[in-house]
């Protein structure tokens, strides 16, 4: 997995991402502590509403950063927003207000939703085969995971010489540095659209190609299914943990950290077992392993007993199937899209995957208060299994790279056709020239 790292653009930009998320991970702890410096007893809600704020700027704002910023130079851009996120963190700790706090996190968040697509559009144009790219995939996954482990560990251990606003101070020098890791690599720029967009078409062009393609409607029904069971695991952990086994709060970062762990190993698994199986062979099984286990889980606590070892048993497994439902996504958009639509696609990708979780977080936080935790287990289950029915039915099972098609409405001595005459076959993916998946072909 590490030999993707001999590539020096793509090392710098691993680094970049790594350190980044780091810095992350600590606004995150700082945030927390602010509200409560802010708010007291109802820094729960202040930092609830800036969660929901992320996930708005995330499903908003990626689609639209993409429309306006596909022409420009991706080096310059990355680096930007690495600096304005620096220059939001910097003001972060003089805030006084909580309306200030929910100003600066939507500006900073947006420029996370335009900084990351244009980030994962860029790694396969550094790495464009296949088995580098899976293995980067993998190296991003580790990377999320370490960042969820690490960064609550290293603000713990911070905290116990500084006060909370040095880590925004923290975040500061870990945007910085990840923008000093850009600019000191040459990137791909992007491949510019063949023919002059408006905005509406720019606007939706990611989303069209993502709606018209089969296995990408597929991907669509497993968001739903990763996110209800995500949801699950990381709004109702520290419920049933300090609630229910009354147990301290280190155990919260225990089980969360059995979580974690279990990603980690299937993102370490997973280059070798996607050589040798297609990505739905390994993301549907997956995600009806994430079912499967919630509805287990339920079924063993109906009674209302809910056992420490079970927990962490269920939570690791769940790790694996998340991460085995997850990481292949960028295969799948790479192979679905053009290189000038790339960008565009993974915007699609990153806000409609968002809309999952604004759909399943709240889900997940009103049936644990209202109906408890087997019911809550019960309902996500049975709804991240008709996620994965949806999938199945809507990304076909023999899904080739390869599709025959009939061009016609194109005249004879059009370039595309020398390809083979109007009837051909090539690499098919939504674009000017293929407006809709060829009826023989699969979906």
């Amino acid at each position: 997995m590490l030999s993707v790292l001999a590539n020096r653009t793509y090392r710098h930009l691993f680094a970049a991402q790594v350190i980044a998320l780091i810095g992350t991970g600590l606004l995150t702890v700082a945030l927390g502590l602010l509200a409560y410096r802010l708010a007291g007893a109802e820094a729960g809600a202040v930092l609830g509403t800036a969660l929901a704020i992320k996930m708005v700027a995330y499903v908003l704002v990626a689609p639209v950063a993409n429309a306006f910023t596909g022409q420009l130079p991706r080096r310059a851009f990355l680096m930007a927003t690495d600096l304005v996120r620096a220059g939001v963190a910097l003001i972060l700790p003089f805030v006084d207000q909580v309306w200030q706090v929910y100003v600066l996190v939507f500006v900073l968040q947006s420029c996370s939703a335009a900084f990351t697509p244009t980030f994962q559009a860029t790694i396969p144009d550094i790495l464009p085969g296949e088995r580098d790219y899976t293995r980067a995939l993998s190296l991003s996954r580790l990377a999320y995971d370490l960042e969820n482990l690490l960064s609550p560990t290293l603000a713990a251990v911070l905290l116990t010489v500084i006060n909370f606003h040095w880590l925004f101070g923290g975040t500061v020098v870990g945007f910085l540095c990840s923008a000093a890791l850009v600019v000191s690599v040459s990137l791909p720029s992007p491949t510019p659209p063949e023919r002059r967009a408006g905005i509406y078409e720019r606007l939706t062009r990611g989303l069209r190609i993502y709606l018209a393609t089969p296995r990408l409607r597929g991907l669509l029904a497993l968001n739903l299914a990763v996110s209800a069971a995500g949801s699950m695991v990381i709004v109702n952990t520290v419920v049933i943990v300090q609630a229910i086994l009354h147990r301290p709060q280190n155990d919260v970062a225990v089980a969360l950290g059995l979580f974690g762990g279990g990603s980690m190993l299937a993102a370490l698994l997973l280059p070798r077992v996607l050589d040798r199986l297609p990505d739905r062979a390994v993301m549907i099984p997956a995600a009806t392993l994430l079912g499967v286990v919630l509805l287990a889980f339920a079924a063993t606590t109906w009674g209302g007993v809910i056992s420490w070892l079970m927990l962490l048993a269920t939570w690791l497994v769940l790790g694996v199937g998340y991460s085995a439902a997850q990481t292949p996504t960028g295969r799948l958009l790479r192979r679905s899209a053009s290189a000038g639509d790339r960008p565009a696609v993974f915007a699609a990708q990153f806000a409609l995957s968002h809309v999952a979780w604004l759909l399943t977080y709240p889900l997940a936080g009103w049936l644990g208060a209202k109906a408890g935790m087997p019911v809550t287990l019960a309902v996500l289950g049975v709804l991240t299994l008709a996620a994965i029915v949806a999938a199945a039915l809507l990304w076909p099972a023999i899904d080739p790279d390869v599709v025959e098609h009939v061009h016609g409405d194109l005249g004879p001595d059009h370039p595309h056709l020398d390809a083979g005459g109007h009837r051909h076959a090539h690499a098919f993916v939504i674009d000017d020239l293929h407006h809709r998946w060829p009826a023989g072909g699969p979906g």
